[in-house]
């Protein structure tokens, strides 16, 4: 295993909380035999991240990447990150969340104890204590896989380790047109899944995420279930034709605006 790596990807759009973000990624325990790097792809329309992931690279002696990914299309930046990525895996983790210190080295034994292409791990949400009673009763940010007949067919990019050398994996990338409106990454593991590949869970890899205000509402919830729900008749009422014809298109290079990078 000696000489393998990870990229440790995320994507941030105008979010202080990147700082925390990155500081839980300099504490993580390593991975037997893994060099771990780092890719920050920045998606507002100017290099606003740049100074912050500057200085903390150099406070904290992380091997960041930074990447200007403009404009306001998360597909833009995750795609980025795939771009820059020199390693045969590659985790995902939102700038507004902290990983906790096991969060790598348990997607990783998950990988190589299930050979998946891809494994999930939980998000847990923390609410504050103005968010509404029910909310934190019912506990509705917090995210797990979905399965269905004993198999998970879709997954999410808050948390996951992915196998990019594999091929249902190689040369795959976030749908532009979907990034805007969301289930980009929906798409992207339903697509994976169709052309062979394998989700796996890592029941102990969490993540936390602190819910803000703007979040902690029904009507969030009420959009963001309704905009699932469009994501899921969509792909279910491909036809096999349109299903093809996406999966081709899905491994196509990616038509973007060129991605500035600087190297810390």
């Amino acid at each position: 295993m000696a000489g393998r790596s990870i990229d440790i990807c995320i994507c941030t759009f105008r979010r202080p909380e990147l700082a925390d973000t990155l500081r839980s990624v300099a504490a993580l325990e390593r991975p037997a035999g893994f060099e771990i790097g780092i890719v920050v792809a920045d998606n507002d329309d100017q290099p606003t991240a740049q100074k912050l992931v500057k200085a903390l690279a150099r406070e904290l002696k992380l091997p960041i990447r930074y990447r200007h990914a403009p404009a306001r299309n998360i597909s833009i930046a995750r795609n980025a990150c795939l771009d820059a990525s020199v390693s045969d895996l590659v985790a995902f983790i939102d700038d507004d969340e902290t990983a906790s210190p096991g969060w790598l080295v348990e997607l990783v034994a998950t990988m190589e104890a299930t050979g998946a292409t891809a494994v999930l791990g939980p998000v847990r949400a923390t609410y504050r204590p103005d968010a509404p009673g029910w909310m934190r009763k019912g506990d509705f940010h917090s995210t797990l896989p979905v399965w269905v007949r004993g198999e998970i067919r879709t997954g999410y990019t808050c948390n996951v380790l992915l196998g990019t050398a594999e091929e249902s994996l190689r040369s795959r990338r976030f749908s532009l047109a979907r990034g805007q409106t969301g289930g980009e990454d929906t798409e992207f593991f339903d697509q994976m899944v169709k052309a062979g590949g394998r989700i796996a869970f890592a029941p102990q890899a969490f993540v936390d995420e602190v819910v803000p205000r703007s979040r902690a509402a029904f009507d969030w919830l009420r959009r963001r279930r309704f905009r699932f729900g469009q994501t899921h008749g969509h792909l279910i009422g491909r036809d096999t034709g349109a299903c093809a014809a996406s999966a081709r298109s899905a491994l196509l290079p990616p038509r973007r605006p060129i991605a500035s990078a600087w190297h810390f």
